[in-house]
């Protein structure tokens, strides 16, 4: 004999990430998306507003860090083709550094910042980090690490990414619900 109420199961957190376990998972990765976050926009603003980085020759620049690694990296292709106009090179890090930071801070589009953050850490480790020793003396093979959660899982909480999902679920359930 069926029983006339039906009784939903609690939700502990399996099923979404509002259950009682939701919510400090959700959370998880938030810390290390403010670290990398704030890393790179600080990264880009500081490169920004450093006149020798910008430059393409002389003491502090791209041009000149790039002479100095071109015979160790891994990839001296790379390296050729950025010292083929370095200072375009320069504005095109600060600019991928600038988004990559935002974009992680605000989470808004966060899989598209983080693995941005992942290519730029990715290639300064096939360049300028290559040649440390130990290889955990280079800090952007650490980078690359750190980005690959945030690849893998974007931004779920205290995201624009997160809040722009809400309201499309709600919006969709007042057509369609």
């Amino acid at each position: 004999m069926a029983h006339a109420h039906r009784t939903n199961p609690v939700d502990v957190g399996e099923a979404r990430a509002g259950g009682l376990r939701g919510g400090p998972g959700r959370l998880a990765l938030l810390p290390l998306r403010i670290f990398l976050g704030a890393t790179f926009l600080y990264a880009g603003l500081q490169k920004l507003t450093d006149p020798a980085f910008l430059a393409a020759d002389g003491r502090g620049s791209l041009g000149a860090l790039l002479g100095q690694v071109h015979g160790s990296a891994a990839l001296p292709q790379l390296v050729e083709l950025a010292q083929r106009s370095p200072v375009a090179f320069g504005y095109a890090i600060v600019g991928g550094e600038l988004l990559v930071g935002i974009g992680t801070l605000l989470g808004l589009l966060g899989r598209l910042a983080a693995l941005g953050g992942a290519l730029i850490s990715l290639t300064l480790w096939l360049t300028v980090s290559w040649p440390a020793t130990p290889y955990y003396y280079g800090n952007d093979l650490a980078y690359l690490m750190a980005w690959t959660p945030l690849v893998l899982a974007g931004a779920p909480a205290f995201s624009l990414d997160a809040a722009l999902a809400n309201r499309r679920r709600r919006h969709g359930t007042r057509l369609y619900g």
